[in-house]
């Protein structure tokens, strides 16, 4: 599929070369279970800790901090029914409007004492219209009840960068566990988390070019912790089940390689993406960028094209082998602009034609020229056609 732009690296990415030479040999001759006593299976464990020191060079933090989990959901969910488990007194959770499906939906189901879960108080903090948070909101949340406030370090659909540093410390005083959900920061924005107040925080590989079904959690060094998967002693008891070595191995290679690019990401992937919402913005009528441009992520770009319909912009991109993403939801045939949207304001006849280009260090200038080229022709098609109109 060489003649694919992709320009949806915040949905997965591409598996790197480097990655899948990593993990090869784990899924043919070195598939021995690190558990076992055996020469053998030592030495696939030493390359488990070889992978979990990579992926701690790039958080920076203790290889011991890192447990492996099987995505970034898996990683979400055990940080938040941790902290309730280890705070059993404590009723009341507290998160932003914009949060992922993984923190936000495990949240209104707490809210709503669904299944086995006890009720809680959740607090869903508000976004402003360029999907910035309010610390002083944050403090005013945060109480002798909370166990936990999970608030993402950038969000999935706009690429706003929340100030984790400050919120984590506003935790800190009041002595609330921090969780992060850092799936879209992790390889794109640098961090030091041993010089962070950060609890806990997620990682999932196939956001920076690992296979999935592969994640992590940092776990901070003497933050109190309760396994959510029991089982053996895997991960240090925090984690039961056999490991997934091949594809923590390509985790620890996408980690290195992560930390190689991450200048790359700061200039020239940065370059790419203001280039194309420029000269969008400039071709494109009635066109607006969802989210602050003051503090984003590197690689994204929300860009909404009012009056038009986010589905039926994608399915002509596809045409031409484009790849993005809709801020529109398509359920039972029904279009719905996305939470994090309508959490910022964003009207409904802009919300319902966004579109999400997220970038990575594989796009090129080509492919940027490619999408300024059919995409303005698109929109005035689409405007022609639409029923919504325009008014004049």
């Amino acid at each position: 599929m060489s003649d694919v732009i992709y320009m949806d690296n915040n949905a997965t990415t591409r598996v790197a070369d480097e990655v899948r030479e990593a993990m090869a040999p784990y899924l043919a001759k070195a598939y021995g279970n690190p558990s076992s006593v055996h020469t053998f299976g030592g030495r696939i464990a030493h390359d488990v800790d070889r992978a979990r020191q990579q992926v701690a060079d790039l958080l920076g933090c203790d290889p011991t901090e890192v447990v492996f989990t099987s995505c970034g959901t898996e990683s979400d969910n055990t940080a938040i029914r941790s902290a309730l488990a280890v705070y059993p007194a404590r009723r009341h959770v507290v998160t932003s409007r914009v949060e992922h499906p993984a923190v936000r939906n495990l949240a209104l189901r707490l809210a709503r004492g669904e299944g086995v879960l006890p009720r809680y108080r959740h607090t869903e903090l508000p976004v402003n219209s360029d999907g910035t948070l309010d610390l002083p909101d944050v403090g005013n949340a945060l109480d002798d009840d909370t166990a936990v406030c999970s608030i993402m370090w950038a969000n999935n659909e706009t690429g706003v960068v929340f100030p984790v540093e400050r919120i984590g410390a506003m935790c800190r005083e009041t002595g609330v566990l921090f969780h992060t959900d850092a799936v879209q920061a992790v390889g794109k924005i640098p961090m030091t988390l041993a010089d962070l107040p950060i609890d806990m925080l997620s990682v999932s590989g196939h956001k920076l070019h690992a296979p999935k079904g592969i994640g992590a959690l940092y776990v901070r060094r003497g933050c109190r912790f309760s396994p959510w998967l029991i089982g053996g002693h895997q991960e240090a008891e925090r984690r039961g089940g056999t490991e997934a070595v091949a594809q923590i191995v390509a985790l620890g290679a996408a980690a290195e390689l992560a930390g190689r690019r991450i200048d790359e990401e700061r200039t020239r992937v940065v370059a790419l993406r203001d280039r194309l919402e420029r000269e969008l913005l400039a071709r494109c009528p009635d066109a607006r960028v969802n989210g602050t441009t003051a503090s984003r992520l590197p690689n994204t770009t929300n860009i909404s094209f009012e009056y038009i319909e986010g589905e039926s912009i994608l399915l002509m991109l596809d045409e031409y082998g484009i790849c993005a993403s809709s801020g529109s939801a398509c359920t039972t045939g029904s279009l719905e602009p996305s939470h994090v949207l309508r959490a910022m304001g964003v009207p409904y006849t802009a919300a319902h034609g966004s579109v999400r280009f997220s970038l990575s260090v594989e796009n090129t200038d080509a492919d940027v020229d490619k999408v300024i080229e059919v995409l303005p022709p698109i929109i005035k098609r689409l405007r022609e056609l639409s029923p919504f109109g325009r008014e004049e």
